[in-house]
């Protein structure tokens, strides 16, 4: 099978050609997927995107015509894409939903214990020659009630380590999974209650219509005082704006982000020559109870390698007739 990649990252091209082990003509491309690159993708079957890519209608629509059938997203999010629009046009769109829970989870706690433990002030005061502690108390993460919005399979690695800490968890989901409540003591409660309630809120929900914003000014208003947020999910889950109001009021004690709601063109490349366009990016890193990442929870090597053997495993179901592991 023919296959363009798009959006290819330097460091995630030597896990997939591992995996393809020359099974497949791969052509890979920097280049996101656009109205204007499509074209590149003529003559092959299958390509495959990442989260900067444009896969609306007229994009999709440009694709079959250039003769493709099948689309793979190397990530589990897929807001991305038109669906609707694939279905109708008798595209087959597959995703990599499972590549690892772990890695994300590990990085929701990393981003705890930097916040909770004043890590980047320490390390700039350190460089600084400045070993003074005055400013560097912080907290426990044992006894905190964390709770916890999307209990997935990411919530739920989460909820596994955080019971090991010794915190007290809390749950919203849609289909709440009574084996975590019996393993881990997790109380599925609603939205307003785990807001009221938690010390911490870690966000792992997908990005879909009814979750947009969801944490918005009300939402947030309602936390308790000084509580800390946690984003590793969906950027657009979170309303910037909001949560600039409440880091302002003191409402929000905390914020650690690995996703960003305007990450598309931002994260995932070098602008180290550019000045910083986004005011309300760059007014996010004037806190100093603020820690950003861009968008590397993914980014292990582990991950890296799941990632590429089901993208490939996906691109043998196709040529084979039969449907993709984690079709749409």
């Amino acid at each position: 099978m023919n296959v363009t990649v798009f959006s290819t990252l330097a460091f995630e091209r030597p896990f997939l050609e591992q995996a393809n082990a020359a099974r497949h003509q791969v052509q890979f491309y920097e280049a996101a997927l656009t109205d204007q690159t499509a074209p590149l993708a003529q003559g092959a079957l299958a390509v495959s995107v990442f989260g900067a890519d444009d896969l609306s209608a007229p994009v999709l629509a440009q694709l079959w015509a250039h003769g493709v059938r099948y689309v793979l997203v190397r990530a589990a999010g897929t807001d991305q894409v038109d669906l609707p629009a694939a279905h109708r046009l008798g595209l087959r769109v597959a995703h990599v939903p499972d590549y690892s829970p772990h890695a994300i989870a590990e990085h929701a706690v990393a981003l705890m214990l930097a916040l909770a433990r004043h890590l980047r002030l320490a390390d700039q005061q350190l460089r600084a020659n400045d070993f003074c502690l005055d400013q560097l108390i912080g907290f426990e993460l044992h006894g905190k009630t964390v709770g916890i919005v999307g209990v997935g399979h990411i919530g739920a690695v989460l909820a596994r380590i955080l019971h090991g800490f010794g915190c007290r968890l809390l749950g919203v989901d849609v289909q709440p999974n009574p084996d975590l409540t019996q393993r881990y003591d997790l109380q599925y409660v609603t939205l307003p209650e785990l807001c009221a309630q938690a010390d911490i809120i870690s966000v792992h929900t997908p990005l879909t219509a009814q979750t947009r914003h969801l944490l918005d000014d009300q939402v947030l208003g309602s936390l308790k005082p000084g509580a800390m947020l946690i984003n590793t999910g969906r950027g657009g889950v979170l309303d910037t704006a909001a949560a600039l109001r409440a880091l302002a009021s003191g409402q929000l004690g905390y914020l650690g982000l690995d996703v960003y709601e305007a990450e598309k063109g931002l994260f995932f490349a070098d602008h180290t020559r550019d000045p910083l366009r986004d005011e309300a990016f760059a007014q996010l890193l004037t806190y100093p109870n603020v820690l950003v990442t861009g968008h590397q929870g993914y980014l292990t090597r582990e991950a890296l390698a799941a990632i590429a053997t089901t993208a490939v495993a996906s691109f043998d179901a196709w040529a084979s007739g039969q449907p993709a592991p984690h079709e749409l």
